[in-house]
């Protein structure tokens, strides 16, 4: 990797957007099963269903992870991630998810669940959504740490990084 390439790798947002990305787009293929219509669509117009949604889970994670920099007053926080900041992560995507849910199945009809989605009482929020909004971020936290890197000893000592918001 060039140094300009580990510069670009090292922004914490590149890494959540990319890694958010290529996981959300993997999950949602999987859940097509879980979505009235979807399976028996045409290709084509499935793959442009599934990039949408995803593109919307990358914005749902960017505003997670902001969210979550904004509590631990650091960007950098992926890199050393407390209890309190996975908490505000997946706490920021699934409300954001449970919201965009609602929207989509109840009031604009842009989607439906099939049969096979299980939901929640009360909220009807499907549960692939809801466990593609723990495993997911979990995993992009995960990975996000290797990426970017561990922060030096000196930094550790002064705080959680330089990148403070």
């Amino acid at each position: 990797m060039t140094r300009s390439d580990r510069s670009m790798w090292s922004v914490p947002e590149v890494t959540v957007a990319f890694l958010s990305f290529v996981l959300h787009f993997v999950w949602e293929f999987l859940q097509v099963p879980f979505f009235a219509g979807l399976p028996t669509s045409e290709h084509w117009s499935a793959i442009k269903i599934c990039t949408r949604a995803t593109a919307g889970d990358v914005g749902f994670a960017l505003i997670a992870f902001w969210t979550t920099a904004a509590f631990s007053r650091s960007r950098r926080w992926i890199t050393m991630p407390s209890g309190r900041d996975l908490a505000v992560f997946l706490a920021v995507g699934l409300a954001l998810t449970v919201a965009a849910e609602f929207y989509a199945t109840e009031v604009a009809g842009r989607w439906a669940y099939a049969d096979a989605m299980p939901t929640l009482p009360v909220l009807g929020t499907g549960l692939t959504p809801l466990l593609q909004w723990i495993v997911v971020p979990l995993l992009v936290v995960s990975l996000g740490r290797r990426v970017i890197g561990a922060p030096s000893t000196s930094t550790r000592r002064r705080g959680r990084g330089q990148d403070h918001v």
